[in-house]
């Protein structure tokens, strides 16, 4: 039977990652809604490929492009968030839900209410709406599977397990470029120089999120929605191979690992294929060839946005929703010159400990919280500034 797909997200790297491999299995899958951003060119040329009927992009001043280039296709061209949610909830066995930040929100809250198998890469919707999203998905029935190669690798682990023989969870990080790099070099990185990942091809924004440890942060958050363990119960070690991609420890001291090359195509393969696996053309692995696994426990010294993470999961309420988004504000002020690094986890410091904000009750909540935080955010950046 064909399986039929939704990409939200289409033009970014799991979307280009995604439709790699949907492309290398044409009678197996088809794709009915693709996404973009801004990029209509890119929207335009995916929807053409795939033969998809909706092409939708979130930028309303984009919709004229779009419908030009998409003249004389039978796929129809939509813009707004109206139209991300219409695609998210459309006729699809499982809805790729890859759209970064906030913006994803709204069409991945439609889905699981819709009762859709979701493949969830992005982190903010769990991080900002996380009780939200897990009671909509009890209320609907619908699936969230994990495109997180940590997530995905401890959804993998805990396969046939019940939730009382896991004793923790242990995701792992590479420790990103600045793994080994003293705090003045960290002080005075340059984009370029957080964007330089070691092991893993991602977008800008992931990429410093990376370099900051802010990316594991905000990971332990959605372990917390995903696998329903209390923060004690989260462990993060740092694994510079990138090979094994998270752990399970199980109450009888048992720990299952889940292995594989750094290529994101294998969590998205496995989320595409479920409950059965398809074959990638990833880099298989070589123990012998990479001959050595090393762990260090993560400096939280130099890298303070990994503790702020877990402060904001241990107070709960809106605090991972101010956290995700005076990071998110923080970042692009980095990337664009107007902050140095170390200032992005310094930023966060101050909007957490000048928030009060009670928790959330829907996804309008979130999404207020989440305005009102960045407004502020960008006025203590000026006053910094200034």
């Amino acid at each position: 039977m064909t399986r039929k797909i939704a990409i939200l997200g289409a033009t970014g790297s799991i979307g280009k990652s995604t439709l790699d491999l949907l492309e290398r299995s044409p009678d197996r899958f088809a794709v009915t809604a693709v996404t973009a951003a801004t990029n209509v060119e890119a929207l335009a040329d995916i929807a053409r490929r795939t033969g998809a009927r909706l092409a939708v992009v979130a930028d309303e001043r984009r919709y004229e492009d779009l419908a030009e280039l998409l003249a004389g296709t039978d796929c129809r061209a939509a813009a707004g968030e109206g139209a991300l949610v219409e695609a998210a909830t459309s006729d699809a066995d499982l809805v790729i839900a890859a759209i970064v930040g906030c913006a994803g929100l709204p069409p991945v809250i439609a889905a699981v209410e819709a009762g859709r198998t979701v493949a969830l890469a992005n982190k903010e919707a769990l991080v900002t709406a996380g009780a939200l999203m897990i009671d909509a998905a009890a209320a609907s029935g619908a699936t969230l599977l994990p495109i997180d190669s940590e997530h995905n690798a401890i959804f993998q682990c805990l396969a046939g397990s019940r939730a009382q023989d896991v004793s923790k969870i242990i995701l792992t990080a590479s420790g990103g470029p600045f793994r080994t790099a003293s705090a003045e070099t960290i002080h005075a990185a340059t984009p370029a120089q957080a964007v330089a990942h070691p092991n893993w091809t991602m977008g800008a924004k992931i990429s410093v999120d990376s370099a900051t440890l802010m990316n594991k942060g905000l990971e332990l958050i959605e372990a917390h929605y995903l696998f329903g363990l209390p923060s004690g119960q989260l462990d993060v070690v740092i694994h510079p191979q990138s090979v094994i991609h998270s752990m399970v420890e199980f109450v009888d001291g048992s720990v299952l690992a889940q292995l594989g090359s750094p290529d994101m195509r294998i969590p998205i393969a496995y989320a595409l294929a479920w409950p059965e696996r398809m074959p990638t053309p990833a880099q298989r692995l070589d123990l012998v060839a990479i001959s050595r696994l090393d762990f260090e426990e993560p400096d939280l010294q130099r890298f303070p946005a990994l503790r702020l993470a877990r402060e904001a999961l241990e107070h709960g309420a809106a605090a991972p929703i101010v956290l995700n988004a005076a990071n998110e504000v923080a970042v692009a002020a980095f990337l664009d010159g107007t902050i140095p690094f170390a200032e992005i986890a310094a930023l966060v410091q101050e909007a957490l400990n000048s928030a009060a904000y009670d928790a959330p009750r829907s996804i309008g909540d979130v999404l207020e919280i989440d305005r009102v935080t960045r407004r502020r955010t960008r006025s203590m950046m000026e006053a910094s500034c200034s």
